[in-house]
C-alpha cells in the first residue's frame, strides 16, 4: 500500500487538498480536520504525466528445455514472446509449452498457436486479434 501513498503524495502534497479551480484549496492536518486555505496562499500545481510504454516482442527458437527460463524471464518482464519450437525435440516441445502455459497463466497472459510449431505469447495488457485462426489450423490439419 506504499506504493499508493507514494503516488498520492506525487499528485497532492501531504498538507493539502485542491478542489474544483473555483474552490479554495483545502489543508488537512494528521487527524483528518480540513480547513481552507486563504487566498493569499492558493499555489497552482501542474503536473506533467508522460507515459512511453514501450511494448516489446521477443522472437525465440529454443531447442532444449533450459531454454524456457528465459523465455519465462521475458514473459515476467511484460514482453510479448514469438515461439518457434521447430528444431526442439518432440519431448522438448511438450515441456516448454507446458511450462510457458503456466508462466503466462500465472502473469494473467495467453498462448495462441499462429502457424504450425510457432505460438504467440501475450502478457496480460496485449490483446490478440485473430481467435478464429485456431480453429482454422486445426482444420487444415496443423497439429497443435
Amino acid at each position: 500500500m506504499k506504493i499508493f501513498e507514494n503516488i498520492k503524495e506525487f499528485f497532492f502534497s501531504a498538507d493539502e487538498e485542491y478542489g474544483d479551480q473555483n474552490d479554495a484549496p483545502i489543508r488537512h492536518d494528521k487527524m483528518g480536520d480540513f480547513d481552507e486555505l486563504p487566498v493569499g496562499e492558493r499555489r497552482n500545481k501542474v503536473v506533467n504525466i508522460q507515459t512511453t510504454a514501450q511494448l516489446q516482442v521477443v522472437l525465440v527458437k529454443p531447442e532444449v528445455f533450459t531454454d524456457a527460463k528465459q523465455i519465462a524471464d521475458h514473459l515476467i518482464s511484460k514482453k510479448t514472446v514469438v515461439l518457434n519450437l521447430e528444431t526442439a525435440s518432440p519431448e522438448n516441445k511438450r515441456r516448454i509449452i507446458d511450462f510457458l502455459v503456466g508462466v503466462a497463466y500465472a502473469n494473467g497472459g495467453s498462448l495462441k498457436p499462429v502457424a504450425n510449431l510457432t505460438y504467440i505469447i501475450t502478457p496480460y495488457n496485449v490483446g490478440f486479434i485473430g481467435e478464429d485462426l485456431v480453429g482454422e489450423l486445426e482444420n487444415n490439419g496443423v497439429i497443435i
